[in-house]
Order: structure tokens, then sequence, then C-alpha cells
């Protein structure tokens, strides 16, 4: 099966972990051997941490691949792919690494899995530099269901930084392909709505204060939406620590998501974290894009396997949305074309069309 080494630099462009995630789960779902060198060198811990070894190990299982080079502060890695296979696989962080990112990298694999599987992700459900696990559920979901597949995911436990200690199961069927999609309709806001919680000792007061600050600043700028953004108080057996965060969610008439969201840490008072999530949201509906900016690069690895042409319109286009497309353009062989909208409406916001010609992959075990 194998054929020649791909070669990954990962110190280029985004530079870190995501070089990681992208390149393994192609190289998995092309049976590709892969070889990445220079893992995160210029940051300030380089080589792999914590959180991206239980990655690497968990695409290792997912496919009984072999792998080498994968411990803690390592800068280089290969790996040899087989055959996908199905059932039940655990990851665990042991850290508060991101369970959404686990979940970003196994995910495309699975889909081409043999038989169905289920996810057993421990780590951050709520965590920083990372989607919160209510992204996951609220916006990634139905937007990334799309492609022609649904999946399951329960929170069994939430997990904070620093400990970690939360739990999702991901369930999924295999499929025979993905269909392209077409966001380019964007639509006008209709609604408004999302969650603030407090988990642990925080008192109930954070929560209330975070979801009314945020509702005044959205006010501000959209003075006809009902917002509703429900205080939570997490209850004591389904979260693991201390935390609060905000998430915000705006829902199109076309059906198009757009979130903005933030976690508090010691020190900075709940209105900052409210009015930081808002201020979030707001800037991602002020370009004319279908998706916000955290979703873009989380589909482009789906746009290159679709079988069709796929399009989405966006803001500015991420550095991450750059290496995603990079990495499948270099491993998967799929077409990648970025250009300025030619709507007239949007002309004078900054707005992308990403146009991919997917490669049309198959499940061979279907």
């Amino acid at each position: 099966m194998a054929g020649p080494r791909v070669e990954v630099d990962g110190s280029i462009m985004e530079g870190g972990g995501q070089i990681l995630r992208v390149s393994t789960a192609l190289s998995c779902l092309l049976g590709l051997p892969l070889r990445v060198q220079k893992i995160r060198a210029g940051r300030s811990t380089p080589g792999l941490r914590p959180q991206h070894l239980s990655g690497l190990e968990m695409i290792r299982d997912l496919c009984d691949g072999r792998l080498e080079g994968a411990e803690i502060g390592s800068t280089e890695i290969t790996f040899t792919p087989e055959k996908i296979k199905g059932g039940i696989h655990t990851a665990d962080t042991k850290t508060a690494g991101s369970v959404c990112l686990l979940m970003q990298v196994s995910m495309p694999c699975v889909l081409f899995a043999a038989s169905p599987s289920e996810l057993h992700l421990k780590g951050g459900t709520n965590a920083e530099m990372a989607p919160q696990i209510d992204y996951t559920v609220m916006v990634f979901k139905p937007i990334v269901e799309k492609f022609g597949f649904r999946f399951n995911c329960d929170i069994k436990t939430r997990g904070y930084y620093p400990k970690g200690g939360g739990e999702v199961i991901v369930q999924m069927s295999p499929v025979k392909q993905l269909n392209p999609i077409n966001l380019t309709d964007r639509g006008c806001v209709t609604k408004i709505y999302g969650r603030a919680f407090v988990a642990g000792v925080l008192p109930f007061k954070v929560a209330k204060d975070m979801a009314a600050a945020a509702v005044r600043c959205i006010r501000k700028e959209i003075r006809d939406l009902y917002v509703n953004i429900q205080p939570v108080q997490e209850p004591k057996d389904q979260a693991f620590g201390n935390g609060n965060g905000i998430i915000i969610i705006a829902e199109t008439s076309t059906g198009c998501l757009f979130a903005g969201s933030s976690l508090g840490k010691r020190g900075v008072n709940a209105d900052k974290v409210g009015i930081e999530a808002a201020e979030m949201l707001l800037a991602n509906l002020r370009h004319s894009g279908t998706v916000d900016e955290y979703l873009q690069d989380q589909l482009i690895v789906f746009m290159a396997l679709a079988n069709g042409v796929s399009r989405i319109k966006t803001g500015p286009v991420t550095l991450h949305t750059q290496t995603a497309i990079h990495f499948a353009e270099q491993i998967a062989k799929a077409k990648f074309i970025v250009k300025k909208s030619e709507d007239e409406e949007d002309a004078s916001k900054d707005t992308y069309i990403i146009e991919c010609q997917g490669i049309g992959m198959t499940n061979p075990n279907l």
C-alpha cells in the first residue's frame, strides 16, 4: 500500500498543530505515508505537546498505522497508515487539550471507515485557543452535515482549563462519498441566541452578568431582533473543575450560522467576557460571508474530499484557512481558487469566494 512518503514542513504558514491535524488526516484517508518535520518549530515550546500526541495516536489507532517519533517535544514524525476501521476509539489529552480539535482530526477519517465508529474524546470541552464544544455542536455540526452525513455528539462531562477532565462521545456511520456544498447566499439575520455558563465554584451571577453585557452590546448595532442568551449553571455531575464562558449564535434566513464566544479568565470581569463574545459575533456579521472565521478552515478538508465543486463565501481568508488549502492541494491534489466576491453588495466589503474542485474520495469499504 505504501507509496513514496509525502514530505511536510511543519514550520510554514500556521506553523502549529493545525498542519499536523490536516496532514495526518489526509495521509490516513488517502493511504499515503507521511513525514512531518520542523513540527511547531517557531512556537515558544517547540515540538509535540500532549494534545498533539493524543491526536496522532488516535489517527494511528483508527487505521492500525505505524507512527514513529511521537513523543512530547519531538519535532519530526513519520506515519504509515493502513485501512481505516470503525468501532470504539478513545483519545485522552490528559490535559485541557481540546476535544474539539481531536474531533476535527478524526472525523474525516471515520467517515471513510469500514463500519460505524464511536469516538470517546477526553480533555477540555471549553478551552482556550480552540473551538468550544458548544460551537462544534451549534455551528460546525449543522453546516458540516450539508456534505451529506450525520453524526451524534453527546457531551458527557465538561472540562475546563487547566484540568481538562471533560468527555464527549461522537457516533457516526461511514459514507460512500461526500456531496459538495454551495454556501454563497447569506440571507438576513433572523435570530440571535446563546448560552452564558458558570461551572464549579463560580457564582450564577457571573453567568447573568455575561449574558446581560452581551445583550447590551448587540442591541447597540442590531435593534430589531430579540436576543435570547440563557444564563446556565452547569450541573455539578456534568462539569469537572471551574470555568465560565459564553457563546452567541446568529442564524440567517438561508440557514447560515455565525458565532462569537469568549471564556472567562481569573481576574477578568464578567461584563468584559460577554462584550468580547458580542463584538466577535458582530465582526463576523460585518462582511457578507456565509461562514464565520472559525468555520472557514474546518470546511476545507471536507471540500477537498467531496465529489464535485464546492463554494463558500467568507470574510477575510484566515491563515488557518490558507494553511488547510495549501496542504489539501499538496497532499490530496484538490484544486482551490480563492477570489474576491464580485456581487455588488460585497464590493465595499472584504468578502471572498473559496471554490474547490473536490477529488471525489470514495469509501473503498462500502
